[in-house]
């Protein structure tokens, strides 16, 4: 027998045992525990919850649904929910797995670092239906979490960012309108001139003014332009109705009517307290000049320092009285931001431009 023919044959033999091995080894036990493999969040628990509580550093979100099907903020000031926002993070509860049990020991729970940090579902009576600690995040990837009170921990991922700031879940949105609905506008100036009033007959029609500057007409685009602005206002911050700074605000308005071809129309107030300049007061060290002094030197220009415009607000009243804007309005103070605010523009004549001159009238043939 050759020594070529022996070493293919204890080759051959080799790789015949290893399969044998493989075919009649044990499969890997399954997971004793129910939970790992399934999703961190039963899709029947999350269409149960009527109430969404998260908590982290101290602080605490608070979301309710009404008997109507809407969400509300509680911890805000009970605004509306971001039913995007908040629909996006139930799905990403749905989608996280639990991977695996990392521990069943209550001397070793501590080292996963469950703290304050935890998401809680609640139903439509206020009973507690599901909630998780969430602790430390895992080196290769996903975050431990801790089921209610139990002494166990497992590794989920991927988990959800947690945005514990309640007014991240409020609803910015106060004005949602496109540019096809709007029939008539009217813009007026925080100086009080006469407003700027454009309308036309349909959503592709070219914008009109009934009243125009004697040799100058509308510029169509710059209707379109502040327009753009004008249809999608979100807020930044809120304040209460009677903040201080809210009140000097409203002294110095100007107000945007937008009319809808289904006849509703929207008054928008816009409110800023503009930029302040002012005399500098003397200082309370000066020494006394005696009056010959006094007398030879130059009368010197008062100092004055600038005090910073304040924050832009706005508010809202629609024609429809059960519109959701106006109970909004009386809530809160709503602010906006500066860009929004300076989009507006703040001259009538950035409106107008030269009429073309009329061409001189043609004499008859003569006779």
């Amino acid at each position: 027998m050759s020594l070529r023919f022996l070493s293919i044959t204890v080759a051959a033999l080799v790789a015949l045992s290893a399969v044998v091995w493989l075919a009649r080894r044990a499969p890997a036990p399954a997971s004793a525990d129910p939970r790992v493999g399934q999703p961190l969040l039963a899709a029947e628990l999350a269409g149960r919850a009527a109430r969404v509580r998260l908590t982290d550093q101290g602080r605490t979100v608070d979301l309710a649904r009404a008997g109507d099907g809407s969400w509300a903020v509680e911890s805000y000031h009970g605004l509306p929910a971001d039913l995007a926002k908040l629909g996006r993070f139930i799905a990403d509860l749905e989608e996280a797995k639990v991977r695996r049990l990392a521990t069943s020991r209550a001397d070793r729970l501590e080292r996963l670092e469950f703290k304050d940090a935890a998401i809680s579902l609640a139903d439509s009576a206020g009973a507690e239906i599901w909630r998780v600690t969430l602790g430390k995040n895992a080196d290769g990837g996903g975050r431990f979490v801790r089921y209610d009170r139990e002494e166990k921990g497992y590794l989920a991922a991927p988990t959800p960012w947690l945005d514990a700031e309640s007014k991240n879940w409020a609803d910015a949105m106060l004005l949602d309108l496109k540019a096809g609905d709007i029939a008539a506008v009217e813009i007026g100036f925080p100086d009080g001139t006469s407003p700027v009033v454009a309308s036309r007959a349909a959503a592709d029609a070219a914008w009109a003014s009934p009243v125009a500057p004697e040799g100058r007409r509308l510029r169509p685009d710059r209707i379109d332009a502040a327009l753009s602005g004008l249809l999608t206002l979100r807020f930044t911050d809120t304040t209460a109705a009677d903040d201080p700074q809210a009140a000097e605000a409203r002294k110095h308005s100007r107000v945007v009517k937008l009319t809808t071809f289904g006849g509703t129309a929207y008054t928008v107030t816009f409110a800023r307290k503009p930029e302040e300049k002012r005399p500098k007061p003397a200082p309370t060290d000066a020494k006394p000049q005696d009056a010959a002094a006094a007398a030879t030197d130059q009368p010197k220009e008062p100092e004055t320092e600038t005090i910073p415009a304040g924050p832009a607000f706005v508010a809202i009243a629609s024609s429809d009285p059960a519109a959701r804007i106006n109970q909004l309005m009386a809530r809160r103070a709503f602010q906006i931001g500066e860009w929004t605010y300076t989009g507006v523009p703040s001259s009538p004549d950035e409106f107008w431009e030269p009429a073309p001159a009329e061409a001189p009238a043609t004499p008859p043939p003569a006779s």
